[in-house]
């Protein structure tokens, strides 16, 4: 059975987003500031149902979705695009798949303790954040 994720995360670390968000095309400036940002995730999980809300001092952005339905997502606030996403579990990962205009585009969220971790993926970068479970 998957993990209930539900809780608020407050960032710790992140490591490559920089050479990741070159990967993606992102403007030199916005990949600059979006490597000084910090974000908190807030996330809620009610069955196959979840809001994942990353709150930063900028902007928030809202991932509302069903766990293995595919749904348009509009990553306009991030970097101007538009992919077709599905999340679903794999284990006791939880796997976002982003089909679009960049390939192999997702991400994966886990938790070990209070951990929460987060690997996303795009053009042959990785880049890894991990949050601190706070409630």
């Amino acid at each position: 059975m998957p993990p209930n994720l539900t809780g608020y995360y407050r960032f710790v670390s992140q490591e490559n987003m920089d050479n990741y968000l070159r990967a993606l095309d992102i403007n030199v400036v916005l990949r600059k500031l979006v490597c000084l940002l910090k974000p908190d995730k807030e996330i809620i999980h009610t069955g196959d149902h979840m809001v994942i809300r990353t709150i930063t001092s900028l902007r928030d952005y809202v991932m509302d979705f069903d766990l293995g339905v595919q749904f348009e997502e509009d990553l306009g606030p991030v970097d101007g695009r538009k992919c077709q996403t599905t999340v679903s579990w794999e284990g006791d990962q939880l796997v976002c798949e982003q089909l679009g205009e960049k390939r192999n585009r997702g991400w994966r969220h886990w938790l070990e303790g209070d951990q929460l971790h987060l690997v996303r993926k795009g053009p042959a970068q990785l880049a890894k954040s991990q949050s601190q479970w706070v409630g």
